[in-house]
């Protein structure tokens, strides 16, 4: 279906006065029964005297009914055509997200190399971050849209294919929280044993941290890891998240939602 085609579906969509009814009918509902027709203007962008004249073809049409000076109400004819016009405005946003909005997003990759406008390139997964290299030979390719040199950001759309990579997995190194020993009950070089098999390690809460950095590391994510760690594990790393046992929950939950891979490590079995 073309554009064109469902657009004029669309009675809403289809003249500025359908769309200005839909526009009062909204504020009248939502302002009712005491309506102001000035603030009803202000609100839309059009003339008090044009929301009075909207308003009387509203009543005419048997969409608005009057109670008196400055009180309306929307009928149940009126709620009907509101109903039907936003199914249809409904649909129609989703027929712009799925056909249109994809066909023309851009997404952005690091260039390995310098990059033209115009130019294909092929796209790959490295750390975690897409990248960009000119020439149409791998799995995933796209069109450059921005000119770039090595290292810079640049656009791409046009994509074909799939990003040739696994996602990553996790490892849930679980600590006792201070009340049950805190870091001292954990084995000795139980997380440096671990930091070579992953890419990333993040620590949440303060017996977590200190577990990390007697590992001799800093953890690469600290602050937001509930929502940092799938992230990073859907972008193809491999992390080792060592939390307090009190904080488990709220980080394996958006793993299992994002159906991201991990393993739990409790303090027993290390």
């Amino acid at each position: 279906m073309s554009d064109s085609s469902t657009v004029g579906e669309l009675g809403v969509l289809r003249s500025k006065r359908n769309a200005t009814r839909y526009q009062i009918l909204v504020e009248i509902a939502e302002r009712q029964p005491a309506v102001s027709q000035r603030e009803i203007a202000e609100a839309i962008g059009v003339t008090a005297q044009a929301v009075s004249d909207y308003l009387g073809d509203l009543v005419e049409d048997g969409h608005v009914r009057k109670h008196g000076r400055g009180r309306y109400e929307v009928t149940k004819e009126g709620v009907d055509w509101l109903i039907s016009q936003t199914d249809d405005l409904r649909s129609f946003v989703e027929y712009v997200s799925e056909n249109v909005i994809e066909e023309v997003e851009v997404d952005t990759a690091i260039a390995t190399a310098e990059i033209q406008e115009g130019q294909r390139v092929t796209l790959a997964m490295q750390d975690g971050v897409m990248h960009a290299t000119p020439g149409d030979v791998g799995s995933a390719t796209a069109v450059a849209v921005t000119s770039a040199e090595p290292g810079q950001d640049v656009g791409a759309a046009e994509f074909e294919g799939m990003l040739d990579y696994q996602p990553g997995e996790v490892t849930v190194l679980s600590v006792p929280t201070v009340r049950e020993g805190g870091s001292r009950a954990l084995a000795e070089d139980v997380v440096e044993d671990r930091l070579a098999e992953h890419d990333r390690v993040a620590a949440a809460g303060v017996e977590a941290l200190v577990a990390v950095r007697d590992a001799g590391v800093e953890p690469d994510i600290r602050f937001g890891t509930a929502e940092a760690v799938p992230e990073a594990a859907s972008k193809g790393l491999s992390v080792l998240l060592v939390a307090t046992t009190d904080r488990l929950s709220e980080h394996t939950d958006p793993l299992r939602e994002r159906n991201v891979g991990y393993e739990v490590v409790e303090a027993g079995d290390q």
